[in-house]
């Protein structure tokens, strides 16, 4: 069924009628954090089917946000955002910002894909502040109802991170137990790993260097310096 038109000439409520399908931010949010390539975009936006996907990424390239490239030889293919879509930056940048101060932290924080989560850690962590050895980080949410509640960070110098939901048989540098909650709030600049620990959301043993850096290659959101997030609150 087609949608009812909002029938007004206001640019904001244009600019909508052109954002407003779902997952169609979500997207623009992840080729602006680097991924161009199809299953990339997939894993970083989360639960979308394939099909829903490849409809969004053809109604964004006929709408002038998105240019699909295709390499010849390879069979490749690589999504790039347009100057149009560039230009939507400082709006949505904006409305990160109202979000992390007018967002309660436990509605911005509920129902996270741990898989999808997981998959970011992996992309973005920090390697130059890991040492140049192999390092195997593994992490446990105690969460219910989980599918996999245990993740594995293999890094090793020169290659890009594996993130694995099996046991890959190395020996474990680092212990990671929490919550999604938690470990959401300190990505997402909603709490600190300082206070999570402190507050029990957070427990960490094994390498106590890997453990005390834990803030410098840890990924982050790119809004942890708004002023006035509202943070996670504890009870009592």
């Amino acid at each position: 069924m087609t949608k009812k038109p909002y029938g007004l000439l206001c640019p904001i409520s244009r600019a909508c009628e052109l954002l407003e399908p779902r997952w169609t931010i979500q997207i623009l949010t992840e080729l602006w954090n680097g991924s161009s390539k199809f299953n990339e975009i997939k894993r970083g936006v989360g639960n979308i089917s394939p099909s829903l996907l490849s409809k969004r990424l053809a109604e964004l390239e006929a709408k002038g946000l998105v240019d699909r490239m295709e390499d010849k030889a390879t069979g490749g293919v690589d999504y790039i955002r347009t100057q149009k879509a560039i230009e939507l930056e400082p709006a949505l940048h904006a409305l990160a910002h109202w979000a992390q101060r007018h967002i309660e932290a436990e509605v911005a924080l509920c129902d996270p894909d741990v898989s999808t989560l997981m998959w970011k850690v992996g992309k973005y962590v920090d390697r130059e502040v890991l040492p140049q050895k192999r390092v195997v980080i593994r992490f446990h949410f105690d969460d219910e109802g989980l599918d996999y509640n245990t993740y594995w960070m293999v890094c090793q110098p020169g290659t890009l991170p594996e993130m694995c939901s099996y046991d890959p048989g190395f020996e474990i540098d680092l212990f990671v137990e929490t919550n999604l909650t938690s470990f959401g709030a300190i990505m997402y600049a909603r709490s600190t790993i300082e206070r999570e620990v402190e507050e029990g959301g957070l427990f960490l043993s094994g390498n106590q260097k890997l453990a005390r850096t834990m803030d410098r290659w840890l990924p982050k959101t790119y809004y942890t310096d708004v002023a006035g997030t509202a943070l996670l609150r504890r009870a009592g």
